[in-house]
């Protein structure tokens, strides 16, 4: 082993320590206990999938981490290629019109998204104004998308601006000189070679997605409760261990499955992409 290595490896301990005590080590407890409690075997998780409302609030959880980071990629992706089109000066205000919401605390976010979604709220004025008087977002899953999307956006947009910026756009270009008008250009050259930012945020804002439970509690309704809030329930009123193990693995195995469905659909905008980066040489 070499001295780089091992000076690497050395400051890399602290981190791997932090990690393996307060992050693998209670992981693991929890998970053993779902395959020992109340006996050993299987039994929590064939009441588990036995359970509607479960499976119900899995298909739920998903559902709302997919329609997020559709919402996400509609609204990040032109922002992130507004980034690449203006001026230094320019696309460092925006990059920090991206950054103010880490400046702010995220329990204070979702109380002000309270205030905004409430009946009689601005939202609600809003929405009466163009004839819909009775759409009371508080309490519904599109309010928790509203929040989750507002808190979810900037990590989709930095994840596409730092790939679309790596983009030449002279390969745009050199595809109008060749006969296609700007908006095929950007179809069959520009978007496909952005297909990996596209997946890379897809995949943070949907793993984010999943794990989300502050916003969901405040901005939900127990009758739509997410994973996360379930689990949540099991370890401090029930205080059923084991279940809320077998759920977190259940969870685990569900984003674990996701990606790869992901990673089979990506395949093809690869190769596409590898095509269309044969443009350039």
């Amino acid at each position: 082993m070499s001295l780089k290595t091992r000076w690497a490896l050395f400051l890399l301990a602290p981190a791997i320590l932090l990690v393996a005590v307060f992050f693998v080590v209670p992981i693991t407890a929890i998970l053993v206990r779902s395959f020992t409690e109340p006996q050993l075997g299987l039994q929590v998780y064939r009441e588990l999938f036995a359970d509607p409302t479960t499976l119900r609030v899995l298909g739920r959880t998903l559902l709302v981490g997919v329609v997020a980071v559709v919402v996400c990629l509609v609204l990040g992706y032109p922002y992130a290629y507004l980034m690449t089109l203006v001026g230094p000066t320019t696309r460092s205000l925006l990059m920090v019109v991206v950054l103010v919401p880490f400046w702010t605390s995220l329990m204070a976010r979702t109380f002000a998204w309270i205030s905004l979604l409430q009946r009689d709220g601005p939202v609600s004025a809003v929405l009466g104004f163009f004839g819909l008087p009775d759409v009371v977002l508080l309490g519904s899953s599109a309010g928790v998308v509203i929040g989750m999307v507002q808190i979810l956006l900037p990590y989709m947009v930095l994840t596409l601006s730092t790939s679309l910026g790596q983009i030449d756009r002279g390969l745009l270009t050199a595809a109008q000189s060749l006969g296609a008008n700007r908006y095929r250009a950007f179809l069959q050259v520009y978007l496909p070679l952005s297909a990996p930012g596209v997946f890379a945020g897809s995949v943070l804002v949907f793993i984010l997605a999943l794990g989300f439970y502050i916003t969901p509690q405040l901005l939900g309704s127990p009758q739509e409760s997410l994973i996360a809030q379930v689990i949540g329930v099991r370890v401090e009123r029930l205080v059923d261990f084991a279940g809320a193990g077998g759920l977190s693995l259940i969870l685990l195995l569900a984003t674990v499955a996701s990606l790869l469905v992901g990673l089979l659909m990506f395949k093809p905008l690869r190769s596409l992409v590898g095509s269309g980066s044969g443009v350039n040489r």
